[in-house]
């Protein structure tokens, strides 16, 4: 696959554009056009050549049918000769399952779920979310018009939009499952078809798209990249991480789906949006802070920056929305310099749970948990699947539900033997099909589910470090297990007097310690600990501190030489990337909180300085200076024992710091 290099400073410019709307692009001004994005900073733009109403916006003469009933100029090749005159790219949109012209007059290329009727949109509601098989007919005509677009317009990439596994019962999709020996009417079944049937799509779309371009950048987007991606990243040029926080997706999305992507050794791209809520919201504008801390969270864990916007119908461009994308994009080109070539530093691989998902659910309580408490820490973390490379990380954590299999349980054996640690909680590698994992390596033996919920956690010596030495409760339901004869336990459950019930209970939530302790609730074996409860979806739900400090405590028993410490708030951000072509590693601290100000969404408004944030960083080579850029002001720092430390004066939302060695 041809190695293109994304940039940094991307717009993804929807135009889904209403055949109910006259005057389509008379206001289109290509000087005008262009030059706005260039006064913003701008060097990549998505432009459209069919949006999700079926409309075409360019001279396409297949289908004359399809092309917008109310656009007279050839819309998307004026957008590229502007931009290409001032070196602005411009891959170009292709709406690919949702397609509301095709789904009129189309209605035998619908998906059709377990009822037998088309999934999405019902005919009498507004929107165009029909969902297009890509098991009919329908691809051959998609292939056609790809072509077009390809022969008729410069095409520097590909974004096919809408590109996800879909549960069909279709009669292709019937037909396919019993020429394979499936059973259409098992559920599961129809979802593997599916997801077999979206990535043969993407195989041969891409080997279609290189008949003629060998160079452009290929993408397909579902909203979301995870560990069914990896079976098909060859179909892939570089990943786009759709992910706007206000939209849908919330501020915890990104950093998951960031800290995957970024293993599987394509070029990242993230992606967020102009808009004060989702796509389409009009005449709306985010909040400064909240675009600023958006895209510096992108460059922070290794991304380029992409902002959504929408084009209105006129075809005029809003100053106020590049005014507000500029003013971001102006910083985000001073800082580039430290950015390029760089790759994440991290000490520890955190298994996902989605991987495990019958349902694919992509943001599970248990990761989310386990992100925020590891950032919180300061912690230096990727997030990985059962097929990633175990032995570049210090620690591994098989959060709350990660089953593992045979292979899995030898690859975890090795890496412990080869002196590795783990953490693992609650139901991770308890299954029976791991045979004597538990016990060999986790030094545990499963019994069942604790008897009492909420039960208490009793925390002592190294792992009850910062905590008094008394019952705190753990509200989710536990596992019961028996240590190991060569296990120690580093802690105890003590259970209630009964557990809640009809026939007996005790004031407003839950029955209280008797006092009595139970089972053990945290043991360890060698370089491994495990805890009963499930501690990073607890986290997620209700955050009990106590919960984060036992597995910061069990991190440090396991890491005592993170590769990051850091004196500063917890809701400090801190990444640290190696950039080798500059000899040096680049520290990122962000500081901005987003609040729930309204009922749907959390948002950013305000940016709350920070001071002299201390900071020790492991490092294995002398250091000749320590600075902070793009300022560019000296700090003072010492290094001692394998580490250097240094305090930075002032965090006025993101602050980098180099790290220049001699």
């Amino acid at each position: 696959m041809p190695k293109t290099e994304l940039r940094y400073r991307q717009i993804h410019l929807d135009f889904h554009t209403s055949e109910a709307i006259a005057g389509i692009g008379d206001r289109f001004d290509p000087d005008a056009f262009a030059d706005t994005l260039a006064r913003a900073h701008v060097n990549s733009i998505t432009c459209f050549a069919r949006c999700h109403h079926g409309w075409m916006y360019y001279n396409t003469r297949l289908f004359p049918e399809r092309r917008h009933p109310h656009l007279r100029r050839h819309l998307l090749e004026e957008q590229i000769a502007a931009c290409h005159a001032r070196d602005i790219r411009v891959p170009i949109y292709i709406t690919v399952q949702w397609d509301h012209y095709t789904a009129n007059h189309y209605p035998e290329w619908l998906v059709i779920d377990e009822r037998g009727c088309p999934a999405g949109t019902p005919p009498y509601e507004a929107g165009f979310y029909r969902r297009l098989c890509l098991n009919s007919p329908y691809v051959a005509w998609l292939r056609r018009h790809v072509q077009e677009v390809l022969e008729t317009v410069p095409t520097d990439g590909i974004f096919f939009d809408i590109v996800q596994p879909q549960d069909c019962s279709c009669i292709h999709c019937r037909a396919g499952m019993l020429a394979a020996g499936l059973d259409p009417s098992d559920p599961a079944a129809r979802r593997a078809f599916g997801l077999q049937v979206v990535n043969r799509f993407k195989e041969e779309m891409t080997a279609f798209v290189r008949r003629f371009n060998r160079d452009c950048t290929i993408f397909y987007n579902a909203g979301h990249i995870g560990p069914r991606h990896r079976a098909v990243a060859d179909a892939y040029t570089h990943w786009e991480l759709e992910s706007l926080p206000s939209g849908g997706w919330g501020y915890m999305h990104f950093p998951v789906a960031m800290r995957y992507a970024r293993t599987l050794g394509l070029d990242c791209l993230g992606m967020t949006g102009k808009f004060h809520t989702s796509w389409g919201d009009f005449h709306s504008y985010k909040n400064p802070a909240a675009l600023q801390f958006e895209c510096f969270q992108m460059l922070a864990l290794g991304a380029k920056c992409s902002v959504g916007d929408q084009l209105h119908p006129s075809g005029a461009i809003d100053a106020a929305t590049y005014d507000l994308i500029g003013g971001v994009y102006r910083e985000v080109a001073r800082k580039e310099p430290w950015c390029r070539g760089a790759t994440p530093l991290t000490d520890i691989g955190v298994l996902t749970p989605e991987e495990f998902s019958a349902t694919g659910e992509r943001l599970s309580p248990t990761i989310m948990g386990a992100t925020r408490i590891l950032q919180e820490g300061a912690h230096q973390f990727d997030i990985l699947d059962s097929a990633s490379d175990l032995r570049r990380y210090r620690v591994i954590i098989l959060p709350d539900a990660i089953p593992v299999s045979p292979a899995l349980a030898d690859a975890l054996q090795a890496y412990v033997a080869d002196g590795g640690a783990l953490i693992a909680t609650h139901r991770s590698g308890l299954n029976p099909e791991a045979g004597d994992f538990a016990r060999d390596v986790l030094g545990v033996i499963p019994v069942g589910d604790a008897p009492y919920s909420p039960d208490f956690l009793l925390p002592q010596g190294e792992i009850g470090r910062g905590l008094p030495e008394t019952e705190h409760v753990m509200y989710l339901r536990g596992m019961q297990v028996q240590a190991a004869p060569d296990a120690t336990v580093l802690a105890s459950a003590v259970e209630p007097y009964f557990n809640r019930t009809w026939q007996h209970f005790c004031s407003h939530r839950h029955t209280p310690s008797a006092g009595e302790a139970g089972y053990p609730a945290v043991v360890q074996k060698g370089r491994a600990i495990y805890l009963m409860h499930p501690v990073f979806a607890q986290y997620s739900q209700n955050a009990p501190r106590w919960c984060k400090q036992l597995v910061l405590n069990a991190l440090d028993m396991l890491l005592p030489q993170p590769l990051l410490r850091l004196n500063a708030p917890s809701t400090t951000l801190a990444t640290v990337n190696a950039q080798p072509a500059g000899n040096r590693h680049v520290l990122h601290l962000l500081h901005y909180i987003p609040e729930r100000r309204g009922q749907d969404f959390d948002v950013i408004e305000d940016v709350i300085p920070i001071y002299n944030v201390g900071v020790s960083l492991r490092v294995e080579r002398p250091v000749r200076a320590v600075r902070t850029v793009p300022e560019e002001e000296p700090l003072p720092f010492q290094q001692i024992a394998g580490r250097v430390a240094f305090a930075v004066p002032r965090v006025t939302g993101h602050q980098m710091v180099e790290v220049q060695f001699a």
